[in-house]
């Protein structure tokens, strides 16, 4: 009788086991599923069919049909940064959006909401998620390598129906409460003082001729090495784009 309760028992914990094991390897199944499902919605590749062309942007203007808080395109040349992005009245509903309006862990690349979407202002700033496989803006920590800053130079940014070049001058860690670099109400005055905190903050700073009256573009993404670290690269906007 007690070798029968003992091999009852025995059967039992090892079914336990069993199921525990089923669980977990279920539950890994669908995490690794589920990154990749996060991924794949981020790949610059899914957003190739709405790039505005030279002389050519109904494809762009399509996709603003669907949502029409799309305001512009951002390309850092050489990288995967190669994205549309949008603004809306707040900078957290872009955090799980994406460019579509749809719900979506990779959200968007977005611009803040307190800046002109007419990129009137001196300095504005584009978020996205650090995201690995260089989706999204994950692809700024490269630029903490010398070489990397030196090698991609210049972009791209497409708003109110043209391009327009981008020439990037420095790139920092920092924070997010950092009130100069994400300062988006820069009044000429003030040009000068935000230059120098970016000369002395800057991990690589590339000396250039600026004007006394120059339109910055900040990209900033999350350090997911430091609570509240920011990864930022400061680019000017220049009229013509620079072909590469």
């Amino acid at each position: 009788m007690k070798r029968s309760v003992i091999r009852v028992l025995d059967e039992l914990v090892n079914l336990i086991v069993l199921v525990i094991v089923l669980i977990l390897g279920g539950y890994g199944m669908y995490t690794l599923w589920d990154d990749r499902q996060i991924y794949q919605s981020a790949d610059m590749e899914n957003y190739e069919t709405w790039r505005p062309e030279e002389d050519d942007d109904l494809s762009f203007r399509e996709l603003q049909a669907i949502n029409p808080e799309v305001i512009g395109w951002l390309t850092v040349y050489g990288t995967k940064i190669d994205y549309p992005f949008a603004q809306a009245n707040n900078n957290t509903k872009y955090v799980n959006t994406d460019i579509t309006g749809e719900f979506a862990l990779s959200g968007s690349l977005f611009l803040d909401c307190r800046n002109a979407a007419d990129f009137t202002d001196l300095n504005h700033v584009i978020y996205g998620h650090h995201m690995e496989k260089k989706a999204m803006l994950g692809e700024l920590e490269c630029f903490a390598e010398r070489p990397f800053f030196e090698e991609h130079r210049y972009g791209r940014l497409y708003y109110n129906g043209r391009d327009h070049g981008l020439e990037f001058i420095a790139f920092l860690e920092t924070d997010a409460y950092d009130d100069m670099i994400y300062n988006v109400t820069l009044t000429e005055d003030e040009q000068e003082k935000y230059l120098s905190c970016l000369r002395e903050k800057a991990m690589y700073y590339r000396e250039t001729e600026l004007s006394a009256k120059e339109h910055f573009l900040t990209l900033s993404t999350c350090d997911s090495g430091r609570t509240n670290g920011r990864y930022v690269l400061v680019g000017r906007i220049i009229k013509k784009e620079v072909e590469t």
